[in-house]
């Protein structure tokens, strides 16, 4: 049996709308030392609730048991592990690189070619919106490099199961 391996880790949550949770939630993977790679929190079809997808990368073992302190938190309606499971996985960037007019036309066409949308435009920038899993984002980052990225801002992964499968008992399936 292999020990410490590091496996990464798509973490969903259906909780309570209140201030704190947030918090509370991340008390549990700082109290093991865990560092949180990415967190997208949104508002639930009910709105007192709230959807969470955290990412964290760790050991198993202890993963696990930070899902079991998750689960019994109260303001926490389930916690649930999502690795291995059949899910969408998607993160959106904002690109803002240095345009010149001689690169605007090689630029425009790159970011048509990679499905990105352009967002702004200026006399010396410009700013697209690109979408897809994480490995593309980084691989476009590479891809961009040559041209002198200004900034970069990622969302982090939100995440929702396949098929007819709910991704948190967030609604009953008569409510579908």
């Amino acid at each position: 049996m292999i020990k410490n391996r590091i496996f990464t880790n798509a973490i969903g949550l259906y909780v309570a709308n209140k201030p704190g949770v947030l918090n509370r939630i991340a008390l549990v993977f700082s109290r093991r030392g865990y560092n949180i790679d990415s967190l997208v929190v949104s508002q639930a079809r009910d709105p007192r609730f709230s959807h969470m997808n955290i990412i964290v990368s760790g050991e198993e073992e202890t993963i696990h048991q930070i899902l079991k302190h998750l689960n019994k938190l109260v303001d926490v309606v389930h916690a649930r592990d999502y690795e291995g499971n059949d899910i969408v996985e998607k993160e959106l960037a904002l690109i803002k690189i240095k345009c010149t007019e001689t690169d605007r036309t090689g630029i425009l066409q790159l970011v048509h070619a990679v499905k990105g949308e352009i967002v702004d435009i200026t006399e010396t920038t410009l700013t697209f919106q690109i979408t897809g899993a994480s490995g593309k984002l980084d691989a476009l980052e590479v891809v961009f490099k040559s041209y002198a990225i200004i900034e970069i801002i990622r969302t982090g992964k939100v995440l929702i199961s396949r098929g007819e499968e709910l991704t948190s008992f967030s609604q009953s399936q008569e409510d579908l």
